[in-house]
């Protein structure tokens, strides 16, 4: 069975495009291949999206539990950047003047997904079945075998009498001549 599961974070304060440039880099990984990226990425993007990637594989571990979806079973589906509203700020120049920027944000969202184990206890149960059937057919197999042996061996008893009438045949031609 398919799970799924997203972990957003909000008005993070980093532009939208310095982001995704972190992001594009581990979409498609699985997560523990995707942590290891982030932790050795220069970038402050890198710790929030890391983050953010944990709060998702937590998300789905606790929905589908760890007896069934196991962490390295997870891969990191997609990732989406969108900007959030950008604060405007002034920055003061000579002669009286205003020099205005804009303090980008981002909002962060990760979607993880992952196989659980249902479908492969289902696969082996399946297995087990066919493998319970085999042997059923074998063991069938052995009675026939051991209804056919008695035959074989009624047919033994027939030869070594045949056998044993010739040797006593030819033993009575040779005490004749």
């Amino acid at each position: 069975m398919l799970v799924s599961s997203k972990a957003s974070l909000k008005y993070l304060s980093i532009p939208p495009r310095k982001m995704r440039l972190v992001a594009d880099n581990v979409k498609g990984m699985k997560v523990e291949k995707a942590l290891a990226a982030l932790n050795f990425t220069p970038k402050i993007a890198a710790h929030h999206l890391a983050k953010t990637v944990k709060s998702a594989a937590a998300n789905a571990l606790s929905q589908e539990g760890t007896d069934h979806l196991h962490p390295e079973d997870l891969v990191v589906k997609n990732i989406i950047v969108d900007a959030a509203p950008t604060q405007k700020r002034i920055r003061f120049r000579s002669m009286g003047r205003v020099f205005r920027y804009h303090k980008r944000f981002c909002h962060l969202t990760v979607f993880i997904e992952g196989h659980t184990d249902v479908e492969a206890e289902q696969k082996a149960a399946v297995k087990t079945k066919k493998k319970v059937v085999k042997k059923d057919a074998k063991t069938t197999d052995a009675s026939d075998k051991k209804a056919a042996a008695p035959k074989k061996k009624a047919a033994k008893k027939t030869v070594a009498k045949k056998t044993a009438v010739k040797k006593t045949a030819k033993a009575a031609d040779k005490n004749e001549s």
